[in-house]
């Protein structure tokens, strides 16, 4: 493997099937709080801190958050945890390295279940003025340093707002984060250079050209939350063509962009659906 080291934070058996959660941005292990509690009971259900971000290792250069190099960490962690296939969730850039990873080793996927975090191909397939519009943050990413002051600005401020705000924020008043959530966030994300890696990510996405094969192979679920300030649920109606196998979609209405944290019970009792009914 890589030689870094990873973060993760686990509950349930250890000799149980493996659900492997990857959070997204800007997010840690923490997102999936109400999915580690839910799922233990049948999984090991194991929430990583993505390379770049919380306790996990970040290397310091542009290059080393390549989309391949990503993809080898998720196999890397399936392998060191002592597993050959996992249920694979994703959320966001989790999702999007899901989707990559279910495509290049359909055999260490049993499942796939994603969440608001399009397919690889669907940005060329769906591309509306709006959609272009909310992606605008992409293109910022791109330049140097820049991103990294704006979001930690006035106290982090943009990076409350991606939670709180009323256009991007958890839209579940029940759901909200309360401050000291929001104080885990920003300190996970004030550490020297804890913005670098994570934006790194998207400083990459360009130079990554779409695999000639587009094809899932495994059982898959994707959940959208339709309120999603950054991702519009168009988009998913472009994705069934590339599931070779069963495919299901559950849009939850009124969800945010951070729909596992915004209906928890919700997308929890959907994801039990959809794995035991591809049980039999």
């Amino acid at each position: 493997g890589s030689g870094l080291r990873f973060h993760y934070v686990e509950a349930g058996e250890r000799n149980k099937h493996l659900m492997l959660l990857l959070h997204g941005f800007p997010e840690f292990w923490y997102s999936w709080r109400y999915q580690l509690r839910e799922f233990k009971s049948e999984y090991r259900v194991v929430a990583m801190d993505l390379r770049g971000y919380g306790d996990s290792d970040a290397p310091s250069s542009r290059i080393d958050y390549n989309l391949d190099y990503l993809l080898t960490d998720v196999k890397d962690v399936i392998e060191a945890l002592g597993h050959s296939s996992c249920i694979l969730v994703g959320h966001d850039w989790g999702g999007i390295l899901a989707w990559n990873f279910a495509i290049s080793n359909s055999e260490m996927v049993e499942r796939l279940i994603i969440l608001n975090a399009p397919h690889p191909n669907v940005f060329q397939d769906y591309l509306s003025p709006s959609q272009l519009l909310k992606s605008s943050y992409v293109f910022f990413f791109q330049l140097p340093k820049l991103p990294e002051l704006f979001m930690c600005m006035d106290d982090f401020k943009a990076l409350k707002s991606a939670y709180m705000s009323k256009q991007m924020g958890i839209q579940n008043k029940s759901s909200r984060l309360t401050e000291e959530e929001l104080e885990a966030y920003v300190y996970n994300f004030s550490k020297p250079g804890a913005l670098v890696a994570p934006l790194n990510y998207y400083r990459n996405i360009f130079s990554h050209l779409p695999a000639k094969c587009h094809d899932v192979m495994v059982p898959t679920l994707v959940i959208w939350g339709d309120k999603d300030g950054a991702l519009e649920v168009g988009m998913t109606a472009y994705m069934e063509q590339y599931v070779h196998n069963v495919f299901r979609l559950k849009v939850v209405t009124g969800a945010s962009h951070w729909v596992q944290q915004d209906q928890p019970d919700v997308v929890n009792k959907l994801i039990w659906t959809f794995l035991k009914e591809s049980n039999k």
